[in-house]
């Protein structure tokens, strides 16, 4: 949903759309971007797509974080050493992509760019990448070898 939210800031001028807003590491990138925004009309869509957003993380987080927790306590080996970096990569997920996506938010708040902020949005960017694919896929293949080892479980 969230991803069908910000597909309208895809725009000729914003090409990368929410994810150009995102990498920008400076004011007036920022400001470029929303001021295309808002002259294609799309500024109130892009609060929208930054609001669920914002909702996307706490439920992607905490799934996240419960997963890895219920199987580093179910698990042994491999599988416990997969849970607990699954509940490691969700916080880190978490607090990176809140840090990231309400520094923006506060930016097309104020339909104003902020070199600290965007700054910061950018320099969180790639960690919040990294934790989300290990987060991901951490709990994906643990509940593989969750499956394989106690089939009926």
């Amino acid at each position: 949903m969230t991803i069908i939210l910000g597909l309208p800031l895809n725009i000729p001028e914003v090409p990368g759309g929410i994810l150009d807003h995102q990498a920008a590491a400076t004011a007036s990138e920022v400001d470029r971007i929303q001021r295309a925004w808002a002259n294609a009309g799309q500024a109130g869509q892009a609060r929208i797509a930054m609001i669920s957003d914002l909702c996307f993380i706490g439920i992607f987080g905490i799934g996240s974080f419960l997963g890895g927790l219920k199987l580093s306590r179910l698990g042994v080996g491999l599988l416990r050493f997969i849970g607990i970096v699954a509940v490691i990569s969700a916080v880190l997920f978490v607090v990176t992509d809140y840090t990231e996506t309400i520094s923006q938010f506060i930016q097309l708040s104020a339909m104003r760019g902020d070199d600290s902020l965007a700054g910061l949005a950018a320099t969180v960017r790639p960690i919040k990448i990294v934790a989300f694919l290990v987060t991901f896929f951490a709990v994906l293949l643990g509940l593989i070898l969750k499956r394989r080892v106690r089939p009926t479980a």
